[in-house]
């Protein structure tokens, strides 16, 4: 009875300060800006490893003299080893800091890229892509995690998108120099950016939110007012991290069996069922077997890639626009609605092509609707699930439950990478069919299933979706 009490009295003074907060909360500092620039550095070389295959594939096959089965195990392993990093990016960001554990991949990621650039052998090159993409496991939960915790509410829909503009950065880079540079010196520039956010850390405040957990109010006061400016009250904001923290800790210790807890389900639910999305409706295997896709439609591969390059980034500029205007659910609704119907077209491209009609408008045809749908992808189920996965989980169970989405996320990936060239030579048509179909099936998901964040706090957010079980029950 006192521990219900106690955590009654709580949530009212949370209620109390959320309404204090809105003023203080709304500066952009210089700060938040740096922070923000240095943590998606990372995503650069994320956006390298992703669009690497397609850049790297003539060049490599031909150098290193791999097969076709070599070729989509070496891109698999990037995607194997983030799912194994998957599996402790959680429970590092909370030991390390979310700092260190960037740190860790940066170590991880030029390592990696490095092996690649030099190596001699296909083992070499396996060991390097496994590496790398342990690193890339550690970025995906820990970078929108570290920015949706140190951004003012109003904007952090678009910071943490930012997260995806650096992603789409990194695959312009490939896609667009994947036909002037050599595949070794693209992997050098894949750890640059690395190599930057390893130095622009020691610059950077770790997160608040971590702070209020892991070490003193005074840290935690220091990190705020190096975030919010010198002269900013801060005293609202602190006070409110510090209940929600303390709420949290009476109530759970992050452990597997606090998910399967009533008001939680909901949550990891949404967590895993859009990453779940993300990877089955197709993006990955586009993203990297563009110029594959390309080649089969009988279109040019260099122009094809050039003009992705030249596009990719515009595109993902749209999201970070809209995502604190128009909120979540409307632009994932967009962007599935988009990846659904695009999909379905290329599908129709292949279909046709196979009876040997409209050869001539085929190439084109396809061209086109792949382009189309990495920007249906860009503005919203490429980015907007990690942005929420960073925003709905609270900090008792975001070790577990973040590394369960992560692997999630990562796991998928795999199959979809690793399975792609294979379901293509089944039956290149019925491969985009199969995408549009999940697409379709996500618009139900996300219409029925996840919850609107826009402009609300994490720990506004993490109160409504904890008190909502208990309303239920009460009504």
């Amino acid at each position: 009875m006192v521990a219900v009490k106690e955590e009654k009295s709580l949530e009212e003074g949370l209620l109390k300060l959320k309404n204090q907060n809105d003023a203080s909360g709304c500066r952009i500092t210089a700060c938040v800006i740096l922070s923000t620039f240095v943590a998606i550095c990372g995503s650069f070389s994320f956006g390298v490893s992703v669009g690497y295959t397609s850049g790297a594939e003539v060049g490599m096959i031909k150098d290193m003299g791999l097969s076709i089965a070599e070729f989509s195990a070496f891109g698999s392993f990037s995607t194997l080893g983030a799912t194994f990093g998957a599996l402790f990016s959680g429970k590092m960001a909370i030991m390390l800091g979310r700092k260190g554990t960037m740190w860790v991949s940066d170590i991880l990621c030029i390592t990696g890229w490095l092996c690649i650039a030099f190596a001699k052998d296909v083992l070499w090159l396996n060991i390097g892509r496994f590496s790398s993409g342990i690193g890339l496991g550690l970025i995906s939960y820990v970078v929108p995690v570290y920015i949706a915790e140190i951004t003012p509410k109003h904007v952090r829909g678009t910071f943490t998108f930012s997260n995806q503009l650096l992603q789409n950065c990194g695959l312009a880079m490939v896609y667009f120099c994947g036909n002037f540079i050599n595949w070794r010196m693209m992997a050098l520039l894949g750890a640059l950016p690395c190599f930057i956010q390893g130095i622009g850390l020691f610059f950077v405040p770790e997160s608040p939110r971590w702070l209020a957990k892991a070490s003193t109010d005074k840290e935690l006061e220091n990190s705020l007012l190096r975030l919010r400016g010198r002269d900013a009250d801060i005293s609202s904001e602190a006070s409110e991290i510090q209940v929600m923290t303390k709420m949290l800790e009476s109530d759970s210790k992050s452990s597997f069996s606090d998910l399967l807890q009533r008001k939680y389900r909901h949550t990891l639910v949404v967590g895993i069922g859009l990453m779940l999305i993300q990877q089955f409706s197709g993006s990955t295997a586009v993203l990297c077997y563009a110029n594959t896709i390309f080649r089969k439609a009988g279109f040019s591969v260099a122009i094809g890639s050039t003009l992705l390059g030249i596009f990719v980034v515009p595109k993902a500029m749209i999201g970070l626009i809209l995502v604190d205007k128009w909120g979540r659910r409307p632009l994932l609704l967009a962007s599935a609605s988009g990846m659904c119907l695009f999909c379905m077209f290329i599908g129709l491209a292949f279909t046709l092509q196979k009876m040997q009609l409209l050869l001539e408008l085929t190439p084109v045809f396809t061209f086109i609707c792949v382009t189309l749908y990495i920007a249906s992808y860009a503005i919203g189920v490429g980015g907007l699930p990690w942005v929420i996965m960073s925003e709905v989980f609270p900090m008792n169970i975001k070790v577990t439950a973040g590394s369960i989405v992560t692997l999630a996320s990562w796991s998928s990936s795999s199959v979809v990478t690793y399975a792609f060239n294979f379901l293509f030579e089944w039956s290149t048509q019925g491969t985009f069919y199969i995408f549009g179909a999940v697409g379709g099936a996500a618009l139900v998901f996300i219409w029925f299933l996840v919850p609107e964040t826009k402009g609300l706090s994490l720990e506004e957010i993490q109160l409504s979706l904890i008190r909502e079980p208990d309303e239920i029950n009460h009504t």
